[in-house]
């Protein structure tokens, strides 16, 4: 008898890594919930039977509900997150508005926590399991010369942080080793470059088995890969 198939929430599925995430997963087995702000206007990832499209803008804590609503209504479980949806432009410091700054948090912050705190929620519920998986930038700790880009690694810094420090009720475990033991896992992606290492194309990652494994591709991750 074979096991029913897990389900994958992807975010800023509509092209891209996203798009590549979104059939990584579908060609691994999974269910998947995609969403964007027009993710039915999409002419990388198309609805099936194992592919349902959500529209709207996932920093608006509605579209979380919605996109957490349909995992459970279309395939009744939530096992895997990827947090793909993000935003980035440079100017100089001083030339970002209130308005570039509102702009970032919506998306990169209010985009990983609304739906992120749901599906961990789900997971807990489920008692099997899970993986998160955020990208965020390499620039956030790796900054060029000249890449004018301080205000959004504000945003994408955090990121990275709540993947790596002990965190308050994220999961029953309170440590990264608790956490794995209980069989949740988080990861921080930091795509950087066109190619990975090996010169594995970076869409190829982020397909995991639902346990916080990674397949044979994977989105370098400059902890786990000695990346620099």
């Amino acid at each position: 008898m074979s096991s029913p198939r897990k389900t994958a929430l992807v975010t800023g599925a509509s092209q891209g890594i996203g798009a590549g995430i979104v059939k990584g997963f579908v060609e691994r087995g999974f269910n998947v919930v995609a969403n964007s702000r027009k993710m039915t206007q999409s002419t990388e990832v198309a609805a099936s039977d194992h592919v349902a499209l959500v529209d709207g803008h996932i920093g608006e804590p509605a579209t979380a509900a919605r996109v957490v609503e349909t995992a459970l209504s279309r395939f009744k479980s939530i096992d895997a997150l990827v947090n793909n949806a993000g935003i980035f432009f440079t100017k100089p410091f001083t030339d970002y508005t209130a308005e570039d700054f509102k702009s970032l948090v919506a998306t990169n912050l209010e985009g990983f926590l609304y739906v992120t705190q749901l599906s961990i929620k789900q997971m807990l519920a489920q008692k099997t399991g899970g993986s998160i998986v955020t990208i965020t930038a390499a620039l956030a700790r790796n900054p060029i010369l000249g890449v004018t880009a301080s205000v959004p690694m504000i945003t994408k810094g955090g990121l990275e942080t709540i993947h790596t420090a002990p965190r308050d009720g994220i999961r029953e475990g309170r440590h990264p080793r608790e956490r794995r033991r209980a069989g949740h896992c988080l990861h921080a992606a930091s795509p950087g470059y066109p190619q990975g290492r090996d010169g594995e194309p970076v869409a190829d990652g982020s397909a995991f088995d639902g346990q916080g494994d990674r397949g044979r591709g994977h989105v370098p991750d400059r902890r786990r890969d000695g990346h620099r």
